[in-house]
């Protein structure tokens, strides 16, 4: 008596069922991977591309903010002179950024 029928809506009624729902997330996609997927592929195709470039006598920075020059290069390690007769090993990945020659005066 006081409860009045409900009627299920039919598929096809509503905006065009699935398919508008799926276009929907296509444009989200793309967004999301012109603003956030490919600019992060890009920097590690740069950051890789430095770190097959190491060579003896670079100038580095890691990520601990260690300013070094190369002395030797091995496939996972670099051993960085940051002082006079003062060596240290890092990964690879460690080193940030390649510095111009020159930048570090006090080696």
């Amino acid at each position: 008596m006081f409860i009045s029928n409900a009627y299920a809506q039919t598929a096809g009624s509503f905006g065009g069922g699935d398919m508008s729902q799926f276009l929907i997330f296509v444009p989200v996609f793309l967004l999301m991977y012109f603003l956030m997927i490919r600019p992060q592929m890009k920097r590690q195709k740069e950051q890789k591309a430095t770190m097959d470039a190491l060579a003896k006598n670079d100038e580095v920075v890691t990520v601990g903010g260690i300013l070094g020059k190369v002395t030797k290069v091995t496939d996972t390690y670099v051993t960085l002179e940051i002082a006079n007769g003062t060596e240290i090993i890092v990964q690879k990945i460690a080193v940030t950024m390649m510095l111009p020659k020159g930048t570090i005066k006090a080696i």
